[in-house]
């Protein structure tokens, strides 16, 4: 994977069509596998992005409702929410022995899901970038920065953080694939939580909800910790602190759009840990149920 080569990307939505124009304009062919209509405007039009990291531009991509030959790379990048459809486009047989499949899916319980379909292909990777498709084919990028985690050895993932590194993401590849699920947990969830709960964003919620913010960010790393990962509680809270104020979770960019919420996948998946370790996390359990109730 050092040299360009063929990278599949299943749902190119705000993450997935970020990625896709990123790595066609570093010289890979990308084939976006979509529904239909994504389908044919990603053909006819291909990928604009609008970024305040990398700038506008437009990436040309082939796109497909189904993947129909072997790559060697394929970015699972779908909401949990159309997950189990979605993969109907990728039918494991069209992948090679060698091939890895990179979900870059928010929670920490579909890596293990996804390998009774694929195997150990399966890489978990971890996403942080404030990335939203705004229409077929068209992307806002509105974080200045573009992170990725891959769960695995240094000697099985080389290739791939070296293709996603000289695209323009930062890649840290973690040994343990606990650490490197619950990083992305831990920062996620008192985030897409408090700004859906409120329908605000990060600026509102980090100054005017602060203690509930403290508290929740406290929960999830002790869930976190529970589970074997450590957890540094101010670390998130300055990363938060660092985000630009309109900054908004996805989750609540879906609430606004009316769209099903990943609730289950973020919440539900802290309150689960939670539960198996007999962590006490109220505040988690109580944003949970009013979300859940509407």
């Amino acid at each position: 994977m050092l040299e360009p080569g063929t990278v599949a990307v299943l749902g190119p939505g705000g993450i997935g069509g970020l990625l896709a124009a990123l790595l066609s304009r570093a010289g890979h062919r990308v084939i976006c596998v979509a529904g239909e209509e994504t389908a044919r405007t990603l053909r006819q039009d291909g990928i604009r992005v609008r970024s305040v990291q990398f700038g506008d531009f437009t990436a040309t991509v082939e796109a497909d409702t189904e993947l129909r030959e072997q790559v060697g790379l394929c970015l699972i990048a779908v909401k949990h929410t159309s997950l189990d459809v979605a993969l109907d486009r990728v039918p494991p047989g069209v992948l090679g022995d060698d091939a890895l499949v990179v979900p870059l899916l928010n929670g920490i319980e579909h890596p293990e899901a996804l390998r009774e379909r694929y195997g150990e292909r399966v890489v978990p990777g971890m996403i942080r970038a404030e990335s939203t498709r705004v229409a077929p084919g068209v992307v806002e990028h509105g974080t200045p920065f573009t992170e990725v985690d891959l769960a695995g050895s240094p000697e099985r993932l080389g290739g791939v953080a070296a293709v996603l590194e000289a695209a323009g993401v930062r890649v840290r590849i973690v040994e343990d694939e606990t650490t490197a699920l619950w990083a992305k947990l831990a920062l996620l969830a008192p985030f897409a939580l408090l700004t859906t709960r409120y329908r605000a964003p990060i600026g509102d919620v980090r100054t005017g909800r602060r203690d509930e913010l403290v508290a929740l960010v406290e929960e999830a790393a002790a869930v976190s910790r529970a589970c074997g990962a450590p957890a540094d509680p101010a670390a998130v809270l300055a990363r938060y602190d660092a985000f630009p104020p309109s900054t908004k979770s996805s989750m609540l960019r879906d609430a606004e759009a009316g769209r099903p919420l990943e609730l289950d996948a973020i919440g539900g998946a802290l309150l689960r840990a939670a539960e198996r370790h007999a962590v006490e996390v109220p505040v988690a359990a109580r944003l949970v149920a009013e979300l859940t109730a509407g």
